[in-house]
């Protein structure tokens, strides 16, 4: 993901304050160790947690919570046209257990 440059404040502002329902959404999606990285030189996000049952996950971008965040979201990132930040899936290249 990627936000727009000199948005870094406001991003890290809106998590600090993330909605306690969105919260809710994740836990029961099964998400834990969430964290997100920014490389402050490119704008660029990493977002990495754990998921108990993956495919709890496809049902994510369906629910109006996370709709709402998207929207809430996109002024400050790069977007697609349903609001879901831009992202680039990455392929695994080292696994330490």
């Amino acid at each position: 993901m990627k936000l727009f440059p000199g948005c870094a404040e406001e991003y890290k502002m809106r998590h600090a304050e993330i909605w306690p329902g969105l919260v809710s959404l994740l836990k029961k999606a099964g998400i834990s160790e969430y964290s997100i990285f920014l490389d402050e030189e490119t704008n660029y996000l990493f977002a990495i947690f754990q998921a108990q049952e993956p495919i709890l996950l496809e049902d994510l971008p369906k629910n109006a919570i996370m709709q709402e965040w998207w929207r809430y979201m996109s002024d400050i990132m790069e977007s697609n046209p349903d609001n879901s930040p831009v992202s680039i899936p990455l392929k695994e290249v080292f696994y330490l257990p």
